[in-house]
């Protein structure tokens, strides 16, 4: 069975660090692009960061300079290092499968996407 599970999420001060990890199953974990995407109450999904095979990475503007993806092959496991986190940041984050970069934007790629269930984080102020 494929399988994404998100763990790290939490709650945390205004300018805070958080660092989510996701463990993959039952795919070849090396072989994916791998990344997290984001929801806000009454908000759409957004891309928030993606790592691709070859550990090229892309993020979502609002991540540049905040947040950092890793991914170790050996484990199946991916992180998402989150720091000088705001508010705004407050969000449902979800790890998914078949992420890409185009068109200036962070997509899921829709015969590859598998998504785990989310984590949810919480930024006050």
């Amino acid at each position: 069975e494929v399988q994404l599970v998100e763990s790290g999420g939490g709650l945390v001060q205004d300018g805070g660090s958080l660092t989510l990890s996701c463990a993959a199953s039952g795919f070849k974990f090396n072989d994916y692009a791998i990344g997290w995407f984001r929801q806000a109450p009454g908000k759409e999904r957004e891309g928030v960061s993606c790592i691709m095979d070859d550990q090229s990475t892309y993020y979502g503007d609002f991540a540049k300079g905040r947040f950092t993806i890793s991914r170790n092959n050996a484990a199946n496991t991916m992180t998402l290092r989150m720091n000088s986190l705001k508010p705004e940041d407050t969000a449902v984050y979800y790890c998914v499968r078949g992420c890409t970069y185009y068109g200036r934007s962070l997509r899921t790629v829709k015969n590859l996407e598998v998504w785990g269930q989310g984590t949810p984080v919480t930024v006050s102020s």
